[in-house]
C-alpha cells in the first residue's frame, strides 16, 4: 500500500506565501504521475495542478495559474505545490494524489488517481 503525506499547510495572510509538500512511503512507487487538488469550506473539491511522472509537463487550474507552481522530486517521492500571492479564495484542504501506474502523463480528474493524502489545512486571511 501507498501513503501520501502532506505538510506546510497553515495560517498566512493575503498576498503570502507558503510551500506545501506530499512524500509518498510504502511499497515500491515508480515515478507516477501527481497532483495537487483543494476542497474549500462548503464546496466540492477542484482541481490545482498536475504534474508528469518526470516533471516535464504541468498543467495549473486557470485561478491559480502564474501564483502556485508544481514540482516533483522523484528521487525523494515528493512533489510540491509552491503557492505565491496567495488570496482568501485560496483557503480550503489541499490534497495530493498519485497515479498508481509508473511514467504516467498529466491527469486532471479525480478518478485518475488511486492514492490520496488525508489533505492539509491552508487558511488565508485577508
Amino acid at each position: 500500500q501507498v501513503q501520501l503525506v502532506e505538510s506546510g499547510g497553515g495560517v498566512v495572510q493575503a498576498g503570502g506565501s507558503l510551500r506545501l509538500s506530499c512524500a509518498a512511503s510504502g511499497r515500491t512507487f515508480s515515478n507516477p504521475a501527481m497532483g495537487w487538488f483543494r476542497q474549500p469550506p462548503g464546496k466540492e473539491r477542484e482541481f490545482v495542478a498536475a504534474i508528469s511522472w518526470n516533471g516535464g509537463s504541468t498543467y495549473y487550474a486557470d485561478s491559480v495559474k502564474g501564483r502556485f507552481t508544481i514540482s516533483k522530486d522523484n528521487a525523494k517521492n515528493t512533489v510540491y505545490l509552491q503557492m505565491n500571492s496567495l488570496k482568501p479564495e485560496d483557503t480550503a484542504v489541499y490534497s495530493c494524489a498519485a497515479d498508481k501506474r509508473p511514467f504516467g502523463g498529466l491527469k486532471v480528474r479525480p478518478y485518475e488517481y488511486e492514492y490520496w493524502g488525508q489533505g492539509t489545512h491552508v487558511t488565508v486571511s485577508s
